[in-house]
């Protein structure tokens, strides 16, 4: 695997209580927006303004590289029966290069068919889940570390000729946690950028992209340079660091990063997994190098960023690794303004939610 592991010394610096209220419970659309006038938040060193997604533009400049994920969502829950009989939700997080799954078995639903909330604690080695189309998989050891005492993750092997894409088209649907009540199609999941499938959980900072938007950055002279990151399954219980997870970044976008640092223009990442694939093939000197792999890079105070110089990212909950890697980029001061101006202003959080630009 490539990259290193960071210790992070403690968790995020910023504080804050989230109300129950700003939770996206569904799309922007379904509010009657499309999904570039969600609202925007943009901090930096002066100060921090809400003003509207699709006005952008006005805080990028001719020659800044905008770099992009392309990961699509892919339908990553399914329907298992359990050993004992019961029927469980199950995420699968990744496929790793031997064709052994990486999932998190959640707790069964309740007789009403309610939301399961949590993973599953009782999973074991050798445990059969029963899948759809007579498959079944049988739980492995935990993930990544098979000593662990309490694993969330858990590798499974499953008979070979399963084409996960297609299986998981036919079969499964989009992860979704309790704060959303109600099922939305996969589109619902997926960014105008996302062309290459993988992620278990939607790349939600490119969400309120759209073509006409983009276009209009284009116009403006912003360089937009693509990487894949495929996302594994989250924890929204725990906020554990993030896993490895499947990267590429090709030797174009090296060149058009390098060429606008090397010019002076400012390199903005799109979400956190962006910032994780180009930080993980960064140098010493902030210089990027195409690479393809599996990152298990952790950003934090022991290593801050050294090629991100502004970050585009949604709203993460108090205690959420992710803040680690903002305050990487934009230091805890700023990140905390612009958490404080989102809670004045009664911004929405998670993947419906509104969105952040950080310039420092």
């Amino acid at each position: 695997m490539s990259g290193a592991v960071v210790e992070h010394g403690g968790g995020a610096v910023v504080s804050f209580d989230l109300p129950a209220q700003l939770l996206a419970i569904e799309p922007p659309e379904q509010r009657g927006l499309t999904r570039d006038r969600v609202r925007l938040v943009v901090a930096n060193p002066t100060g921090s303004v809400t003003t509207t997604f699709r006005h952008l533009g006005r805080f990028l400049c001719a020659g800044d590289v905008l770099v992009v994920n392309t990961s699509a969502t892919r339908q990553a829950a399914l329907d298992v029966r359990r050993a004992d009989g019961t029927q469980a939700p199950l995420h699968l997080s990744t496929v790793l290069d031997d064709g052994t799954w990486v999932v998190e078995v959640r707790r069964a639903r309740g007789v009403d068919g309610g939301f399961a909330d949590g993973p599953a604690t009782d999973v074991r080695p050798g445990e059969p889940l029963h899948l759809p189309e007579g498959r079944t998989l049988y739980v492995d050891r935990p993930y990544p570390d098979p000593d662990t005492d309490s694993p969330r993750l858990w590798r499974a092997v499953t008979e070979s000729g399963v084409h996960v894409d297609a299986y998981l088209r036919r079969y499964g649907r989009p992860i979704r946690y309790g704060y959303v009540p109600k099922r939305w199609p996969i589109s619902a999941y997926r960014t105008v950028f996302g062309s290459d499938s993988g992620s278990a959980e939607m790349p939600s900072a490119g969400r309120p992209f759209t073509a006409r938007l983009v276009t209009d950055l284009v116009a403006r002279g912003v360089v937009v340079a693509p990487l894949v990151l495929h996302t594994g399954v989250s924890s929204p219980e725990s906020h554990e660091p993030p896993y490895p997870e499947r990267y590429g970044v090709p030797a174009a976008t090296a060149r058009s990063v390098n060429a606008a640092r090397a010019d002076g223009g400012r390199i903005i990442a799109v979400g956190t997994t962006v910032t994780r694939a180009l930080e993980t093939v960064a140098d010493l000197n902030g210089w990027v190098h195409a690479g393809r792999g599996w990152t298990d890079l952790v950003l934090g105070a022991a290593r801050p960023a050294r090629v991100v110089e502004g970050l585009i990212t949604g709203w993460h909950p108090p205690e959420a690794s992710h803040l680690m890697l903002l305050e990487a980029v934009a230091g805890t001061d700023m990140v905390q303004r612009a958490y404080d101006t989102a809670l004045r202003d009664s911004l929405l959080w998670h993947e419906f939610g509104d969105s952040c630009l950080l310039l420092p």
